[in-house]
């Protein structure tokens, strides 16, 4: 499970850890409730990367409740289990990042028997908005500093009182130091420790929502994969290297008055996530 805020890198770190032998990452599985909802757009309700089509997701459904905490009654198959029998995994990796869910999928795992764990990823907060603001450029920007702001409370306030191990990781330790973050991660999430991890788009991926250009780049020799970059990304995407690599891009298109404005809104409280000056 991991908690933070999005466009933190959570897309890249389910795909690193579904290189683990035993492991099968699933995207943001509270979107497994869409699954063939033609109501929904395709992005919510089937495989970003293969669409209705899915070998994967084709034949698996889970009807237990609506995913709210309260609708974890310790009774019937929990989620992970059910993608666990699904998919002949032993290790399940979720990147729903919602709060609510994310309680009621580690209370079925306490009911079952079963504990869960919880990586906290951060990234400098400036990065964050600043892709947020380059995906959705007609937002206002003090209102996506209150968001990022928000989102991190609420995961701090998750992580404190998770029942289980929690793990706090940098996005950019994981951009920088591949090798050493993905064996630390392997320990704790009990797998085992493998130099395929780091090749993750070398592996076939079947993520329910997430990021599309990191998406992109894991099925871009997938034949008629249908994830593709937005357009103020692709130029990026499409000349990215088959290597995980720092996204710095933030650098140099965060205006300046946004970036006083995140200083004097949430400087404080991105002093521990912040990379670089």
């Amino acid at each position: 499970m991991m908690c933070g805020a999005g466009h933190s890198g959570s897309t890249l770190l389910g795909m690193v850890l579904s290189g683990m032998p035993g492991a099968v990452y699933i995207g943001e599985g509270a979107k497994v409730r869409y699954l063939g909802d033609t109501s929904k757009p395709l992005k919510k309700r089937a495989c970003k990367i293969c669409g209705d089509d899915c070998a994967f997701w084709n034949g698996f459904s889970w009807t237990k409740g609506a995913g709210d905490a309260e609708d974890c009654d310790g009774e019937g198959e929990g989620l992970y289990a059910a993608v666990a029998r699904h998919a002949g995994a032993s290790i399940v990796i979720d990147s729903s990042k919602k709060t609510d869910w994310i309680a009621a999928r580690a209370e079925e795992l306490r009911a079952a028997g079963h504990q869960a764990r919880l990586i906290f990823l951060t990234r400098d907060g400036r990065a964050v908005v600043n892709s947020r603001l380059r995906k959705y450029p007609d937002r206002d920007p003090a209102g996506q500093i209150s968001d990022w702001l928000g989102q991190i409370e609420a995961a701090q306030t998750l992580s404190d009182a998770f029942p289980g191990p929690v793990l706090r990781l940098a996005y950019e330790d994981l951009a920088t130091t591949p090798q050493d973050v993905a064996k630390r991660l392997a320990v704790f999430v009990g797998g085992t420790y493998d130099p395929a991890m780091l090749a993750f788009s070398a592996r076939d991926h079947h993520p329910l929502g997430g990021n599309n250009g990191t998406q992109f780049l894991a099925a871009r020799g997938t034949k008629g994969a249908l994830v593709r970059p937005g357009a103020r990304s692709a130029a990026y995407y499409e000349d990215h290297p088959d290597e995980i690599r720092l996204d710095l891009r933030w650098r140099d298109e965060f205006k300046v008055e946004y970036a006083a404005l995140f200083d004097e809104l949430a400087g404080p409280v991105n002093e521990t996530m912040k990379w670089g000056p």
